[in-house]
């Protein structure tokens, strides 16, 4: 995979990506609440960036926060993504981006479970993810 997708340019992505994804993956936009395709997957497999590709969220974390996008307790790896402060509209939140591709996830909220339902310590942290940033890849299990 090119270590370079930061720096194309944005007429790369306008190319890649269909309008939606493209809104809500390299604009920071955000798909309505309860719309997305992945909201109520329930299948075990990997997230990975709708852009790039790069793994982000596995199954075994995601949970139902009744919020209306997925969410997880942690990335499969937190070197596959930064959070960074956005105190966009009239709030401060931390955004969370797919480290390799710079491409926007979501938010990450101090709200998340303790303990996930089968008992495994979970983070505290709701990272809460569009499904349009999102391609799903079911375990083969």
């Amino acid at each position: 995979m090119n270590d370079d997708l930061k720096q194309k340019p944005e007429s790369y992505w306008k190319e890649k990506l269909d309008p939606e994804r493209y809104n809500v993956l390299r604009q920071a936009g955000t798909e309505q609440p309860f719309t997305g395709d992945l909201l109520n997957n329930h299948d075990k497999g990997m997230y990975v960036c709708g852009a790039c590709g790069q793994e982000l969220f596995s199954s075994d974390t995601k949970f139902e926060s009744g919020s209306g996008w997925p969410s997880f307790t942690d990335p499969v790896n937190r070197e596959h993504v930064d959070l960074i402060e956005d105190s966009t509209h009239g709030m401060t939140r931390t955004e969370v981006v797919c480290k390799r591709c710079g491409s926007h996830l979501g938010h990450v909220f101090p709200d998340g479970p303790k303990q996930m339902p089968d008992g495994k310590p979970a983070s505290g942290q709701r990272f809460c993810i569009n499904s349009a940033s999102l391609d799903f890849k079911k375990s083969e299990k």
